[in-house]
């Protein structure tokens, strides 16, 4: 199977098309029109270099706000009131402190100033939005991510405190389901993630949820 090469056109290949471990596409760009028909699709991109490469993986990494899992260790920082969260205060931080993060598999991080900036203008359009832990006037850890009808797609945390991402996210799940978010997509498998309660489904259940809630 050929791997689709995407030219100025704003158009992706059917997701069952793409390779065992879940590349789809390369090339493109990183447009805000690009980059909503990317995650409407069930597409994300990720990639080192000036080449975008575009993912769907089968199976899917996904959290259901209601499986959200609290550790007794995580539910005593959360009553020790020791983070203050909040919402989209501070999202420039945010990305700034993920783009110091290696992925998995990655030797430089995929957050290029190209995607920097790409993902800033969709938190201006009030598509991608930030979670984060402040101790004081310090931001110590945080995630941001693409809200799409009742999705959240999860593109990146950090902290720089013990559990400071894990209360953000906590927080933010709990705040999600609130807003009605019925499924929020973790993409890639991490054990941090999967001890909150996330898990694998199959890119046929991924893609009916994302049709209905899109």
């Amino acid at each position: 199977m050929s791997l689709a090469v995407l030219d100025e056109q704003i158009w992706f290949p059917p997701i069952e098309t793409a390779l065992e471990d879940g590349l789809l596409a390369m090339g493109g760009d990183l447009s805000t029109e690009r980059l909503i028909k990317a995650y409407q699709e069930g597409i994300f991109p990720w990639y080192e270099g000036e080449t975008p490469l575009w993912w769907s993986p089968n199976p899917r990494f996904v959290l259901y706000p209601a499986q959200l899992k609290v550790s007794a260790t995580m539910k005593q920082v959360m009553n020790r009131n020791e983070f203050v969260f909040k919402t989209n205060t501070a999202f420039n931080q945010v990305i700034a402190n993920c783009k110091k993060i290696k992925r998995q598999g990655q030797h430089g991080t995929w957050i290029t100033p190209a995607v920097e900036k790409a993902y800033t203008i969709l938190h201006e359009l009030g598509i991608a939005h930030s979670a984060e832990a402040w101790k004081g006037d310090t931001l110590v850890g945080g995630l941001y991510g693409i809200k799409m009808g009742k999705l959240f797609f999860g593109e990146s945390m950090f902290s720089s405190e013990s559990n400071a991402s894990k209360f953000a996210f906590i927080s933010y799940v709990k705040q999600l389901a609130q807003e009605g978010i019925v499924l929020i997509d973790c993409q890639i498998y991490t054990e941090h993630l999967e001890s909150l309660g996330a898990e694998m489904i199959t890119r046929e259940a991924f893609k009916s949820i994302l049709y209905t809630y899109r």
